[in-house]
C-alpha cells in the first residue's frame, strides 16, 4: 500500500522550518505518512531593507502560502499565529492552534547589562515592532530605538558585536531555536504586553479537506485556541495587521478568560489599556468588547494617525 502523501507549506526561515518540522513529527506519530515541506518565499521574506510597518498590507508572511494551498500545491500550512491576518481567504481556515509556548518578549542585552532596568541612558535597542517600540518608549523616553529586521541569528549577532545594547524578540522563537541561554530577562507582561497570538503555532488548511481537518483536530489545544481567538477578535475589531502598536494577551484563570489589551502612540506618550473577563464560550465577543472599550477611550484616533503616515 502506498503511503498517504501530505505537503506542508512553510516559510523558509529557520524558525518557520523548526515549526513545520515539529508539526510533521506530530503527524508522523499518528501514522506513517509521506510528508514533504514546500518552502515558499513570502513578500515579508523578500523585502528585508524596509521596516514592515512601511511595507503596508496584511498577511505579508502568509499570502503566497495561502495561494499555494488554494492551488492545491500544499495540504496545510504552519504559521506563527502572530503573522496570521484576522481575515482568511474563502476556502481556508485555521484548523488547529497548538499549545502556546511562553508568549512574553525576551530582552537580550550585550555583556554587562543585567536587565531592562539596567540599560544606560540613551541605550540603542533593536526592534522593528511598533508594539514593542511604543511600550518601551512609554517606560523610557531616552531610549534610542533602531529598526531591526532579519532572522534571530542575525539579531543576536548584532548584539554580540556591540551594534546594539539590546534587542527584543519573542521568547518562544528564541527558545525554539535553542538560544534560551542568550535571554537576559523575560519581560513581564506589565512591561511589554505580547503580540496577538505570540507563542502559538497555527495550522491552516482547506475547509473542504475532511481528511486533513480530521488529523489537525487532534493537534488543537483548546485552552490556547480559546485565548488566541479572543485576542484575534480584539485585533479584528481594531482592524489591525501584525505591524501596528496593538497588543493583547488572554489567559484562562479559574475557568474564565481574562484578556488585557493595549493600543499605543508611536512616541510612547499615550498607552490606552484595559482588560475584560468572561466565560470561555464567549471568547470572540470578549475580545470585541475589549476593543470597543479602547476605542471609547480614544484608540481609534491613535490608529488613524498610525495608518495615515
Amino acid at each position: 500500500m502506498t503511503k498517504r502523501k501530505i505537503v506542508i507549506a512553510t516559510r523558509g526561515s529557520k524558525l518557520a522550518l523548526w515549526q513545520a518540522e515539529w508539526i510533521k513529527s506530530l503527524l508522523l506519530e499518528m501514522d506513517d505518512f509521506d510528508i514533504e515541506l514546500n518552502k515558499i518565499k513570502t513578500t515579508g521574506d523578500k523585502i528585508l531593507d524596509v521596516p514592515l510597518a512601511q511595507v503596508g498590507g496584511k498577511g505579508l508572511f502568509v499570502k503566497e502560502i495561502e495561494e499555494a494551498m488554494l492551488r492545491g500545491e500544499a495540504d496545510l500550512a504552519v504559521h506563527s499565529m502572530k503573522d496570521v491576518p484576522t481575515d482568511l481567504p474563502d476556502g481556508l481556515h485555521l484548523s488547529a492552534i497548538t499549545k502556546r509556548e511562553d508568549p512574553r518578549d525576551a530582552f537580550i542585552a550585550r555583556k554587562g547589562i543585567k536587565s531592562f532596568n539596567d540599560l544606560p541612558q540613551g541605550a540603542n535597542i533593536g526592534t522593528s515592532s511598533l508594539r514593542r517600540i511604543c511600550q518601551l518608549l512609554n517606560l523610557r523616553r531616552d531610549l534610542k530605538i533602531t529598526q531591526l529586521r532579519g532572522n534571530v541569528d542575525t539579531r543576536l549577532r548584532k548584539v554580540a558585536e556591540g551594534e546594539f545594547d539590546a534587542v527584543i524578540l519573542a521568547t518562544a522563537g528564541v527558545k525554539r531555536l535553542g538560544f534560551a541561554d542568550r535571554i537576559t530577562e523575560i519581560l513581564p507582561v506589565e512591561v511589554s504586553l505580547p503580540a496577538i497570538g505570540q507563542g502559538a503555532v497555527g495550522i491552516e488548511c482547506r475547509v473542504d479537506d475532511a481528511f486533513i481537518n480530521g488529523l489537525l483536530k487532534k493537534l488543537n489545544h483548546e485552552e490556547t485556541s480559546v485565548c488566541v481567538r479572543a485576542e484575534r477578535a480584539f485585533l479584528k475589531k481594531l482592524e489591525g495587521g501584525c505591524q501596528v502598536p496593538i497588543a493583547a494577551y488572554a489567559q484562562l484563570k479559574n475557568g474564565r478568560i481574562v484578556i488585557e489589551g493595549l493600543v499605543g502612540s508611536l512616541d510612547g506618550k499615550t498607552l490606552i489599556k484595559d482588560k475584560s473577563e468572561g466565560a470561555p464560550g464567549n471568547a470572540e465577543s470578549l475580545g470585541t468588547a475589549l476593543a470597543e472599550k479602547l476605542l471609547a477611550k480614544g484608540a481609534g484616533k491613535i490608529l488613524a494617525e498610525v495608518y495615515g503616515h
